[in-house]
């Protein structure tokens, strides 16, 4: 600010003293101009240091959509119910403040109900001031009233939240699940995937050797029938190539013979290897139309007629195992109701218990497919059988007996004499013989009645498991499940 010295005529500088806590927005004086009605506006300087508008918009929208990208339907489910707490917090804060508008107005009352006895008590100057407090309280209580409208305003839009929060929930939780049981889905259709993968390999390493073998003999067949056709007028060239075939096949079978006894030979050896702390090992292939006996192999183990043992069929997912009534002894012949499951036999002697498992499923015989389908095609199949028991006693006579399987019945007779004649029904009973022997490979137990029962010993193993299967293919037919004891569970 200046001004001028009358004495001197020349320009001097005022100095304003100004406080040290005092800071200026701008380093210049504010711009004014005239608006409507001459009002002196002040012109807004728009601040030059920050970012345009639309990188600010651009920027703010790449980070929204980077933040919708992270959110999953986890993430909007946990957002919702934080959400929805807070909204809940808001309804007991809106409660509260209800209780303290309503003592509020209670005080208020109060309050100018004191001041009008107070009013006809004074006179005066004292007087007119209490009427201005009443006026005061008037608009006080005008004020809480609009506070009150607003209060009840924003009771019903956070009561709004709170149900749109809660819907938005549900439906979050709703996604949540769908996902989780898609997923779920998806792991056991991947697991069958791994499951049916490792059956194919299993399949094809069981046959590796004989496709093989196969593969070689065919090929080794179109070459001699392309060299036949090209040599037909060499004879002798023709023989030649003939006799090496014969070699080459030849050596084919031996390579083949050395590669399965190898193979057997490292599956002793590793079955001996675990077998070396163990009292007890189990010898026989675990094939249909086998025996599987109990041997001591360490000479700590006790005789086995001092021991009980008790046989046991595993499962398909080994995760419980069933035991097979009536074998109790050393000796077990697998039945076609083994197939495909593992077998387990318990020693117990002295208080001690060794347990024995194969080391694998039960596998099928190899032509008993075949076998049972031409006796399929058969109205009826009758098989030379000699009884062994009969009621559980041992029968006397060795005399060859005719035993029938039909569609309908089953019957046991010799010559024109029947010794046992009935119809499938749930008493019968029918099923390998479970009480050892070099012959319970070739052993059936049948139990026509209840009061009628017989141990049936077969010329071979084939005919006794084809027997088997055709019986209870004919029983099944009838709605009768043919088995032996307590195995109904397995059929």
């Amino acid at each position: 600010m200046t001004r001028v010295s009358p004495a001197f005529g020349e320009e001097e500088q005022a100095v304003w003293t100004v406080s040290s806590d005092v800071s200026f927005q701008f380093n210049q004086f504010p711009k004014y101009k005239l608006g409507p009605d001459n009002e002196i506006l002040e012109e807004i300087k728009e601040d030059s240091k920050g970012p345009p508008l639309k990188e600010v918009v651009v920027q703010e929208t790449n980070q929204l959509t980077e933040q919708h990208k992270r959110l999953s339907v986890r993430d909007l489910a946990s957002k919702f119910d934080k959400n929805l707490a807070a909204a809940a917090k808001l309804s007991e804060e809106a409660k509260l403040r209800e209780v303290a508008s309503l003592d509020g107005h209670v005080l208020l009352k109060k309050l100018r109900d004191a001041l009008e006895c107070l009013k006809g008590r004074l006179a005066g100057r004292n007087k007119e001031d209490v009427e201005k407090a009443i006026s005061l309280v008037e608009a006080l209580a005008v004020k809480l009233t609009q506070k009150e409208g607003e209060l009840i305003q924003e009771k019903f839009e956070v009561k709004k939240l709170v149900n749109f929060l809660k819907q938005a929930s549900e439906d979050a939780k709703k996604l949540v699940n769908q996902e989780k049981s898609f997923a779920c889905a998806e792991i056991e259709s991947a697991r069958a995937v791994v499951q049916r993968i490792g059956e194919a390999l299993e399949e094809q390493e069981r046959n590796h050797c004989s496709g093989k073998q196969q593969e070689l003999e065919e090929l080794i067949e179109e070459v001699q029938a392309a060299r036949r056709i090209r040599l037909m007028h060499q004879p002798r060239k023709v023989m030649d190539m003939e006799h090496e075939l014969r070699e080459l096949r030849l050596q084919i079978r031996e390579k083949c013979t050395i590669s399965v006894s190898l193979q057997n030979e490292l599956a002793m050896s590793k079955k001996a290897e675990e077998n070396i702390s163990r009292l007890y090992e189990l010898s026989g292939s675990e094939t249909l139309g086998s025996i599987l006996r109990i041997q001591p192999c360490s000479n700590e183990a006790i005789e086995l007629a001092k021991c009980s043992i008790q046989w046991y069929r595993l499962s398909s997912q080994c995760s419980r195992r069933e035991p097979i009534l009536g074998a109790n002894k050393c000796v077990y012949a697998p039945e076609p109701i083994d197939v495909g499951r593992v077998l387990q036999a318990d020693i117990a002697s002295n208080g001690q218990k060794d347990t024995l498992t194969t080391d694998g499923p039960i596998k099928q015989a190899t032509d008993l497919g075949s076998y049972v389908e031409t006796l399929l095609r058969k109205p009826n199949s009758d098989f030379s059988v000699v009884i062994s028991q009969m009621n559980g006693r041992n029968y006397s006579s060795h005399s060859v007996h005719l035993f029938h399987i039909g569609k309908t019945r089953i019957k046991l007779s010799r010559g024109w004499i029947t010794k046992a004649r009935d119809s499938y029904s749930k008493s019968m009973q029918l099923c390998g013989f479970r009480g050892g022997g070099n012959s319970a490979a070739k052993s059936l137990f049948w139990q026509a009645r209840k009061s009628q029962s017989f141990v049936l010993v077969f010329e071979s193993e084939r005919e006794r498991n084809g027997a088997l299967l055709l019986a209870r293919k004919y029983a099944f037919d009838c709605n009768v499940f043919l088995a032996g004891p307590d195995d109904d569970a397995l059929m």
